[in-house]
């Protein structure tokens, strides 16, 4: 047989063209001139086949296709099937650019197909055809679309099929596909569409909470989702059968999942939470559609919805399919694929696969410059206690990435030696002397650096001090308080104050405060540094509303126990899980990189949101801890007796619980 296809080079279309080539028949592949090094690829991918593959140099948007006379003369009454596959079905897409695709698109293949006068015109239309129709939607059903004007893709689909059936003047077959995901044996897929957009919040949920923590989510209705490789079967087997001209074949799951259960699936693949708990959108059917429908015009509603599916990098158009309202029956098209063997794979079977196709080729993070150079290359990072630890590593860090770093800690000479070694790794520094725990040394200092910088594009927030004693140990220890509150909260606040203003100027600015998991987890025995640490958070979190239109983003950094001068005092926590500052400056610098609201290791949120479902159960937990550890030599100071300075050793209950609970202060 001789095949004609228009967007052969597609998803669909190169799936479809390898199984006709299998069958030896001669596909001619419609191809514009700057694509047919693509053709070539796929071509030499497909490997030996009995059929051949004619490219066939034209365009959509052209009458006839944009094919010379001499070239529709040669193909007139041999095209066996003509495939039109050739269509935009991305959400994304401009109004325009989908009317000329798939309307005019269609008035050309039709206009080629009258003319060539071939077998069987086939035509690749959608489920979109109907628009949001509610209830159950036949194969035989057209003019019965609803809300069609909801989106380009819904009018454009249905007004290319009617295209088909009024002006063409050969048989035709008419394919819907519902919404095509990837190849259920590889996981292929060419592009971020349909369920694919919720990917990223899977993604994100994982790194924020244990895969066993439940969550709460929205059920919704039935999405049909199929492979790509079915609906190729699918089309070449239908198309070959007999006697099914002017029919239409719905390729569609007949147990169709709905959107909470879909998401939960790729999120069990993802080792992401699953939604224990799915909330039907439907309860909102109570509030009168006027009311919804006048709230969401409300800008700052839209604004707040903009925002957070931006965030997510979900089109706002994608959000109909949650609670799509047709159910899609196709009873005609599995009674022509009885006994062929082709059925709709459960998407159980290969939800693995999807997901692991994108997150290896189509993660929009793939494609974005995630180094340290490209988001800190030629910039002003300011970085205190830089003098050591934490500090000193994302010092080396950024410098080598070609950052401006101004290395700012009390100790001047500390600080020259690391200036010298970011010069070895080609890196530039400057060295700013300060007390940060003395306001009006933080001013000067601040003021000194705007005057021969300029500004500043990044701050660290990193100096700080804690202090671990309890409650019972600091009745008469009311400097302790005054001195962690004086660095961590006074300190970081007065050089916010000072480089803000210019920041907010410039547009553009990113302050990154170190804060501490003891604020997640509210860990004994550290009442001061806990407290000096909220105090930061809040202050930060209060005024990032104010600075966000301003380009300036604030991020807080949780840091788990770190290996640094700060815990040596504390002797037991030789025997405890901790990260090295190296790992510690990771997650600085990748902060800077991404600029997220929060930096947080899984277990520090865990016991956040524990806190806040269940506080009395979080003060249990943290109060087996307070008993299991005890009081540090420096905690008692120098009035007890010599034999309770000595710390004792955890004992192996304790080293365990500290290991179940890695990262949190004890």
């Amino acid at each position: 047989m001789d095949y004609f296809v228009t967007g052969g080079t597609g998803f669909i279309g190169r799936h479809l063209v390898r199984r006709l080539l299998e069958r030896g028949g001669t596909v001619h592949v419609l191809v514009r001139e700057g694509s047919r090094g693509r053709l070539e690829e796929l071509i030499s991918s497909w490997g030996d086949t009995p059929g051949e593959v004619v490219p066939v140099v034209g365009d959509l948007t052209q009458p006839m296709l944009g094919l010379d006379e001499g070239t529709i003369d040669e193909l007139t009454g041999k095209i066996d099937h003509f495939f039109h596959l050739a269509a935009i079905y991305d959400m994304e897409a401009d109004d325009e650019a989908i009317r000329v695709a798939n309307v005019e698109g269609t008035m050309h293949a039709v206009e080629f197909a009258n003319r060539a006068k071939v077998g069987c015109f086939d035509l690749a239309s959608s489920i979109a055809v109907a628009g949001l129709y509610k209830g159950v939607w036949r194969e035989d059903m057209f003019e019965e679309a609803e809300e069609l004007n909801r989106h380009a893709y819904f009018s454009t689909k249905h007004e290319s099929e009617l295209i088909v059936r009024e002006q063409l003047e050969v048989p035709y077959r008419i394919y819907r596909p519902g919404i095509v995901v990837g190849n259920s044996e590889t996981g292929e897929m060419d592009k971020v569409d349909g369920p694919y957009y919720f990917f990223k919040l899977i993604q994100r949920l994982r790194a924020t909470l244990p895969q066993w923590m439940p969550t709460v989510g929205i059920e919704g209705r039935e999405i049909n989702l199929v492979p790509v490789d079915f609906v190729a079967d699918a089309i070449d087997y239908i198309a070959h059968l007999e006697g099914r001209d002017g029919e239409v074949f719905h390729l569609t799951d007949p147990n169709p999942l709905k959107a909470g259960q879909i998401i939960n699936l790729f999120s069990r693949s993802a080792h992401a939470p699953q939604m224990s708990m799915r909330l039907d959108p439907q309860m909102l059917d109570v509030v009168p559609p006027a009311v919804r429908g006048g709230l969401m015009m409300l800008s700052p509603v839209q604004r707040v919805v903009d925002t957070v599916l931006s965030d997510l990098g979900i089109p706002r158009q994608v959000l109909v399919y949650v609670n799509y309202p047709t159910t899609f029956d196709c009873s005609n098209t599995l009674e022509a694929l009885e006994g062929s063997g082709i059925s709709v794979p459960p998407l159980a079977t290969y939800a693995d696969r999807l997901w692991d196709y994108w997150e290896r080729n189509l993660d929009p993070d793939l494609f974005k410059d995630r180094s340290l150079g490209g988001a800190v290359g030629g910039k002003v990072v300011m970085i205190t206690g830089a003098s050591s630890g934490i500090g000193h590593e994302t010092a080396l860090k950024v410098g080598e990435a070609g950052g401006i770093v101004l290395l700012v800690a009390r100790s001047a000479d500390k600080l020259e030696e690391l200036k010298a070694e970011i010069e070895e790794l080609g890196g530039e520094a400057h060295v700013h002397p300060c007390d940060l725990s003395d306001v009006e040394d933080v001013e000067r200092m601040a003021n000194e650096v705007l005057a021969q910088h300029g500004h500043v594009d990044v701050l660290v927030n990193n100096a700080g001090r804690s202090i671990r004693r309890s409650v019972e140990l600091s009745y008469d220890r009311f400097h302790d308080f005054q001195r962690t509150m004086q660095l961590n909260y006074f300190g970081a606040l007065k050089l916010i104050l000072t480089l803000l203003p210019r920041m907010r100027e410039r547009k553009s600015g990113h302050i990154i405060n170190i804060s501490s998991i003891g604020v997640q987890t509210n860990a004994p025995r550290f009442s001061a540094y806990v407290a000096s640490k909220a105090a930061l958070d809040a202050f930060s979190r209060t005024i990032s509303s104010e600075v966000v239109d301003d380009g300036v983003d604030i991020t807080a950094v949780y840091m788990p126990l770190v290996r640094t001068p700060m815990i040596a005092p504390t002797k037991m926590y030789d025997a405890f899980p901790t990260i090295g500052p190296e790992e510690a400056a990771e997650m600085i610098t990748d902060a800077m990189i991404r600029k997220p609201k929060k930096v947080a290791t899984r277990l520090g949120n865990f016991g956040e949101l524990l806190y806040n479902v269940s506080p009395k159960t979080s003060d249990a937990i943290l109060n087996t801890g307070y008993k299991l550890f005890p009081e540090s030599k420096a905690a008692k100071g120098k009035g007890e007796e010599l034999e309770e300075q000595v710390e004792k050793a955890p004992s192996a209950e304790a080293v365990a619980f500290a290991h179940l609970l890695r990262g949190v202060h004890w």
